[in-house]
């Protein structure tokens, strides 16, 4: 399911020119309704192509309202469940919440390193690409 904006919960982050969740949106879904043409209320965030949302819950994690949510997929929350992140500075604590009252929280670390400064090949060998060639590679073609 699409993310969807709780408007009662929403602030469009105060009026300024750009949400939270139109920053961080990677497909550029978010939009912020000035003038209350689609969501009925003046400065509220919405998904303006909910078809589109990939579901990332990039936009629900940022928020600071805590408006936005994204119903959560039947393998980790049952039917009639409701997730709901909270960002601390350090983590992300994930509440689930289950229809008949039950809360399991589940707490994971955040990125605490300036972004583009992680090298994911350091320590490992360098390629070798005469091994492409031998059978059993997945990539190997005639």
């Amino acid at each position: 399911m699409p993310s969807f904006v709780i408007k009662e919960k929403c602030d469009g982050c105060k009026g300024q020119d750009k949400t939270a969740c139109m920053y961080i949106c990677p497909h550029d879904l978010m939009t912020l309704d000035k003038d209350g043409s689609e969501t009925g209320t003046e400065m509220k965030a919405y998904n303006q192509e909910p078809e589109q949302c990939w579901e990332c819950y990039n936009c629900v994690k940022i928020c600071p309202q805590q408006a936005i949510e994204v119903r959560a997929y039947a393998d980790f929350a049952p039917l009639g469940a409701s997730v709901i992140p909270m960002r601390g500075t350090d983590s992300i604590m994930w509440t689930v919440k289950f229809r008949n009252g039950v809360l399991k929280r589940f707490k994971f670390p955040i990125r605490l390193v300036p972004e583009g400064s992680v090298d994911p090949y350091a320590g490992k060998p360098e390629p070798n690409f005469d091994d492409i060639k031998k059978p059993g590679f997945f990539n190997y073609s005639l």
